[in-house]
């Protein structure tokens, strides 16, 4: 069992430290939260050992898991990698790519390994249909909350759309080539509502809407490929895979063929892949244990981190112009 402390408890903090008390595979140690009310109110609440500074948790344990602000990921993670600490990091990396790439640096000098929250890569309608998704052409993702004014200290790029920036670059095998992007603050001093449009040097093309203004929530990405199309719905946790393969000889009466204009004709049939029920927060700190104790690469590494950061900045990029 890894030895695991928790920075910050705050909404997700307290997520992170029931789970982490649960799992097998770490030893929770304590945690620390720079607001002394709240870290009493937690320690007294569930019994959790309170630490009286950042430094001190980092000395006790083996993996630091940092769910602070953005604003002081890079901090964290500095000074628990220079101690030897593997660590794993909430989304977004880190503030800056310039933070994130030097978190890589010193992660590489100091032989310790990292993972980013990227959450939804552990979604199970995600994992049920992502060896089905092969070279799509074509992605269309709207990620939709109603408004919460926690978070709002961030662009809406950074809050929400990142999420499917990660899940893209995931499955899209090819770099990003252009990006065009708009953006509109309605009620944050950042944009709420932004829409981008990447296209890949592959010639695949993926169009992203997120907002924190909607009346309700949705979180559903559409991947078009040939003879192919992959709905997910990462909110209902459900997926729709459609596929289409030449038409036999002598269609069944049931059977759903198409015809295009040069006379082929193919068929059209439905795949529902098993969907396994899990908790995606547990499982990704769990992998990351396993990646620790089999000296494998993390399922989210700094690096996929980085990028969907990078990618992000570039949206946001064009906001300003």
């Amino acid at each position: 069992m890894l030895k695991i402390g928790v920075l910050g408890a705050g909404h997700l903090g307290k997520i992170h430290l029931r789970l982490l008390n649960q799992s097998p595979k770490y030893e929770l140690v304590g945690f620390y939260d720079p607001d002394s009310n709240n870290a009493d109110k937690v320690a007294a609440e569930y019994g959790y050992r309170k630490f009286d500074s950042v430094t001190a948790l980092i000395e006790a344990v083996d993996v630091v898991d940092i769910v602070t602000p953005t604003l002081s990921h890079y901090d964290c993670a500095k000074e628990a990698i220079t101690a030897g600490k593997h660590v794993f990091l909430e989304k977004p990396i880190s503030n800056t790519v310039e933070e994130a790439e030097e978190i890589i640096n010193l992660a590489k000098q100091h032989n310790v390994k990292g993972q980013v929250g990227h959450v939804e890569r552990f979604n199970p309608a995600f994992i049920a249909t992502k060896n089905m998704i092969q070279n799509p052409m074509f992605i269309e993702t709207h990620r939709l909350a109603e408004f919460n004014p926690r978070g709002t200290d961030v662009p809406v790029v950074l809050d929400l759309m990142i999420h499917d920036i990660d899940v893209i670059l995931s499955v899209v095998k090819s770099k990003v080539k252009n990006i065009h992007a708009s953006g509109v603050s309605v009620i944050s001093d950042t944009p709420d509502i932004a829409n981008a449009r990447i296209e890949f040097e592959n010639g695949c093309v993926a169009n992203l809407t997120s907002s924190r203004i909607s009346l309700k929530n949705m979180r559903k990405s559409r991947f078009f490929q040939k003879d192919a199309y992959i709905s997910v719905d990462f909110l209902d946790k459900v997926c729709e895979v459609v596929k289409m393969k030449d038409a036999p000889e002598t269609p069944g009466d049931f059977d759903m063929i198409l015809q295009n204009a040069e006379g082929i004709k193919k068929q059209i049939y439905f795949e529902n892949p098993e969907v396994q029920a899990n908790n995606a927060i547990l499982d990704e700190l769990e992998t990351f244990a396993d990646a620790i104790n089999n000296n494998t690469d993390p399922v989210v590494t700094l690096q996929d981190g980085t990028e969907a950061l990078r990618v992000a900045y570039r949206v946001i990029d064009c906001f300003k112009k």
